[in-house]
């Protein structure tokens, strides 16, 4: 239902430099195991509540770990209901970060958000025209793919580590692009105060759930959205009866989130007019086919030589399903007019890789 990741309009990401190459040498992205298990726990127990995807919960991350390892595993001609789990090796086969894709969201149950509208009031008598902004519950992502459950360990915050695993999805999608829908959605983490206070859910779903927001969300996590579809009001929420607090929140992006944010811009999702019906964070979109690393990203052959430093860094995907890999390398043509690339040694010469500039 709702994913760690954030909106922005048009921010510009700097691009990697040589200096976050030695930090992350080693450094891979590749699917969840059952080994990681308790990589997973700890990492969950450093994340705050409102983590949804990454519950503290070991049997409920074994089960998203057994489903992943189906999804790697099934052929496949087109979504049906997949979730693609990665992890982030730092290298010594320790997960330090995950992230998920979906293949095909509310399919199981409705994907439910709140649609952002106006409805205008018109009095004749009064010569006065009123409009108002709703609040409308509706399964509008149905059928879309999803990014989501992004997720670092505090330690590992910088040098690159954040984009390289993020966007090592996108390279995933490209190279099963069948996999997945027309529609990329991200759902993103709403505004929290300093204190704790969750205003839109205490104005809104608290009434229905009578439940937190924490527990709220927990629940949904373990149990699916069936929830929501009991509790939730049928009818649109006019905004002006919200307190101002509440108000305040409908669309603000979580502080946390903020360097997701810039990442998801980055890649070409936007606003949607759409917020997640629990913290009222917003929701971004894109075409797949638009997706930046799509546009962008080539295959290419992999010739035996070492890249020289003066290349930029780039993302470098390969193997297919549960043998995929990506990890940012330098690259370079293997002489003047050859269309193969030479990497640092992480690929096989001759092998195929997907690549794009970081």
């Amino acid at each position: 239902m709702r994913s760690v990741i954030t909106p922005g309009s048009h921010t510009f990401v700097t691009p990697a430099t040589p200096a976050d190459m030695p930090a992350l040498a080693g450094w891979h992205v590749r699917p969840a195991q059952l080994a990681d298990l308790p990589g997973l726990v700890a990492l969950a127990e450093a994340a705050d509540p409102g983590m949804t995807n990454l519950p503290a919960d070991r049997g409920a991350l074994a089960a998203r770990i057994e489903r992943s390892l189906d999804a790697f595993a099934r052929p496949l001609a087109a979504p049906e209901d997949e979730l693609y789990l990665l992890v982030l090796d730092d290298g010594t086969g320790r997960a330090v970060g995950t992230a998920c894709l979906f293949s095909r969201i509310g399919q199981t149950w409705p994907f439910y958000s709140y649609k952002r509208t106006q409805i205008v009031h018109h009095s004749p008598t009064l010569a006065r025209h009123d409009s108002h902004e709703l609040l409308q519950i509706t399964n509008d992502f149905g059928g879309a793919s999803e990014v989501g459950g992004l997720f670092l360990h505090p330690a590992v915050r910088s040098s690159g580590a954040g984009r390289l695993l993020a966007r090592s999805r996108y390279l995933f999608i490209a190279m099963h692009r069948a996999r997945f829908a027309a529609t990329t959605i991200a759902e993103l983490r709403g505004w929290v105060s300093p204190d704790g206070g969750t205003p839109f859910w205490d104005a809104v779903g608290r009434q229905f759930f009578g439940m937190s927001l924490w527990e709220a969300d927990r629940y949904c996590a373990l149990h699916g959205n069936q929830l929501i579809a009991d509790l939730m009001p049928r009818y649109p929420v006019y905004v002006a009866l919200l307190p101002e607090t509440a108000r305040a929140a409908i669309g603000r992006v979580h502080a946390s989130s903020q360097p997701a944010l810039r990442l998801l811009e980055h890649e070409g999702l936007r606003l949607t007019g759409h917020v997640d019906i629990f913290d009222a964070g917003p929701s971004v979109a894109c075409p797949t086919d638009q997706l930046r690393t799509l546009v962008d990203g080539r295959t290419a052959r992999v010739a035996r030589a070492a890249a020289p430093d003066a290349q930029l860094p780039h993302l470098i995907a390969c193997g297919e399903l549960g043998t995929f890999r990506c990890w940012l390398d330098r690259v370079g043509p293997a002489e003047p007019g050859d269309d193969r690339l030479r990497l640092s040694g992480a690929a096989d010469c001759g092998e195929a890789v997907f690549h794009v500039p970081f």
